[in-house]
């Protein structure tokens, strides 16, 4: 009989790579991991790890046992999330990982829809840059995130996790006043800031990514000679002159626009996509669905409404 807690740490090690960082993940120790590992070689009868420079890599039974152990884990989740049911006691503590952007936009109103809809249900909300709420998520130290989409993000369709959409936003050019395409109101082309120097996010910021697609798509590297993951001192930045930016809307409120030119840009790529994650199955969990319910319904209403 195969343990589904050592599952768990197969799963863990295939997504960090290493034993030390999965331990790390899992609160445990490196040889407490190893000795779980070693548990499951033997109970499988195949070896399903090997070594790969500083660290591992799943074997060929190893990759076949991962699949079967996402779904497993994933019943796992719904199981849990039956029994709770079953007990029908509405009253918790759901602990969320967002950007800060995201707990703007809709985690801190969802906490004011759950107050009505949901009174028991209280939410813990932990601030995690977009590319980080994930892994905490599958690590176990979220029950919910609230993510962007980005190039190492897992894919729509991985088996791990349940998404749900909840709203998309577009990027704007951020420009000098003394810009020559300061002036007007309609969109610019990406492709006509190709030679500017650009002010953006470090990389692993998917906003990083965002502003690399659209540059891309338009044919051209953006010249990033200045880096901050602030989007209030990518603006300052802009102000003084120093480049020019991609902002996602949402981040110029309550920034200084005074010394700028903020225009619509032409590339459908500039947008930031943002969605909400549970570890597949836990979207049936009592205190979980709510919370997604009240993430959609705020989502869902116009700005200000």
């Amino acid at each position: 009989m195969i343990d589904a807690r050592r599952l768990r740490t197969l799963r863990a090690v295939a997504d960090h790579r290493t034993v030390t960082a999965a331990a790390a993940a899992l609160y445990l120790t490196p040889s407490a991991v190893s000795q779980q590992l070693t548990a499951l070689e033997q109970e499988t009868g195949h070896d399903l790890l090997a070594r790969d420079g500083r660290g591992v890599r799943l074997t060929a039974a190893g990759e076949i046992l991962l699949a079967h152990a996402d779904a497993v884990l994933a019943q796992l989740e719904r199981a849990e999330a039956d029994l709770a049911a079953y007990s029908a006691g509405i009253a918790g503590e759901v602990t969320v990982a967002a950007f800060a952007t995201g707990i703007t936009l809709v985690l801190a109103p969802a906490i004011r829809e759950l107050a009505v809809t949901a009174p028991g249900v209280r939410l813990k909300v932990l601030d995690a840059e977009g590319d980080a709420s994930l892994p905490m998520l599958l690590d176990g130290q979220a029950d919910l995130a609230v993510a962007v989409e980005y190039r190492g993000a897992p894919r729509a369709g991985d088996g791990r996790l349940t998404r749900v959409p909840l709203y998309a936003e577009p990027f704007r050019a951020v420009l000098p006043l003394g810009h020559p395409l300061a002036a007007g109101e309609g969109p610019i082309a990406v492709a006509d800031l190709a030679a500017e120097p650009w002010i953006g996010p470090y990389p692993g910021n998917p906003c990083h990514d965002v502003v690399l697609l659209a540059c891309e798509h338009a044919g051209f590297q953006p010249r990033l000679v200045h880096s901050s993951d602030d989007f209030t001192a990518v603006v300052a930045l802009a102000s003084a002159g120093a480049g020019v930016a991609l902002v996602p809307r949402s981040a110029l409120r309550g920034a200084d626009l005074s010394a700028v030119a903020v225009r619509p840009v032409d590339s459908d790529l500039a947008t930031r996509k943002v969605f909400a994650a549970v570890r597949a199955g836990a979207e049936r969990h009592p205190l979980i669905a709510p919370v997604l319910a009240a993430l959609t319904a705020v989502a869902e209403r116009p700005p200000g409404g």
